[in-house]
């Protein structure tokens, strides 16, 4: 993503800011007209060690642009530190403390732009893709998901959808209710729905169901798109507690399977919900009957 290679390259930034305060802090303060203050040298310091920890977030994880808003935190910082240095000096070093904050302005706009970029980024529809073989024939597999009604019966986010016609459906989860509608379909094969036009809710997908490995079961792969409420600080919550959506696909397909291969969702005394991730954690070792040995 475009996003994602301007952040590195505040990264970049960030390494080279991070590594000059802490090897030539005193170099530093003087050039930005503070070396008269008495821990001038220590602050400088601790502002590279921030800068490292930019660049190290910044650099080190395959979607940097999420983590441009704590440039944008720093770099307030700064300007506060700078424009009371500024105010309380004269001569060179407030030219020089003038200098300074100019330049940290500007890389405050540079870092409010990718900031703002992964927010917008962040606020569109998300993606997860998921799969799994089911040792059944690819036509029961297609005609039980085909019956949109049976959904909730291993996607347990769904309380209820109900088809209207051939082509729409009524959708409830967790308080929202609105319509779906099937754009494309080809019997056996793939069957695509999206949100229909007005509904208020950004959610579809796709599923495709192809012969498994020598002819053998049904692979089923699974698109689905929405919306991510809470952009990118929601993905992070939501992966902790084991409800990110690609979590929840994964499980769904887990239960799917169960049901096309046994006819029930698989349940234990540890997990009476079946494989439901947020309640993973919850998981303990088996008892013995009666509790013992």
């Amino acid at each position: 993503m475009h996003t994602d290679k301007y952040a590195r390259a505040l990264g970049w930034v960030s390494l080279a800011l991070g590594a000059a305060q802490l090897t030539m802090p005193r170099t530093i303060t003087r050039l930005s007209g503070l070396d008269d203050a008495p821990a001038a040298a220590t602050i400088t310091r601790l502002v590279g060690g921030r800068e490292l920890l930019h660049a190290a977030m910044l650099l080190g994880g395959r979607s940097p642009a999420q983590w441009a808003w704590t440039r944008v935190a720093g770099d307030t910082m700064d300007l506060a530190l700078l424009g009371g240095a500024m105010r309380n000096r004269e001569g060179a070093r407030r030219r020089r403390a003038g200098a300074a904050l100019a330049v940290v302005s500007a890389l405050t706009a540079l870092d409010t732009v990718c900031a703002a970029g992964a927010r917008r980024r962040s606020q569109g529809p998300a993606e997860v893709r998921a799969s799994i073989t089911v040792n059944r024939p690819r036509d029961e597999v297609y005609r039980f998901w085909r019956d949109l009604e049976n959904l909730p019966a291993f996607m347990i986010h769904l309380e209820s959808v109900r088809e209207l016609d051939e082509r729409r459906s009524r959708w409830q989860a967790k308080g929202l209710v609105w319509e779906a509608e099937i754009t494309d379909e080809r019997a056996g094969e793939h069957l695509v729905w999206g949100s229909a036009r007005g509904s208020g809710v950004e959610a579809g997908g796709a599923v495709t169901f192809t012969d498994g490995p020598g002819g053998r079961g049904t692979v089923v792969d699974v698109v689905l798109r929405f919306g991510m409420p809470g952009g990118v600080l929601g993905a992070a919550v939501a992966r902790l507690i084991g409800e990110h959506p690609e979590q929840q696909i994964r499980d769904d397909l887990r239960r799917f399977k169960q049901i096309m291969e046994t006819g029930e969702v698989l349940r234990s005394e540890g997990s009476p919900e079946g494989t439901y991730a947020v309640r993973q954690r919850g998981q303990r070792p088996a008892q013995p009957v009666g509790g013992r040995p």
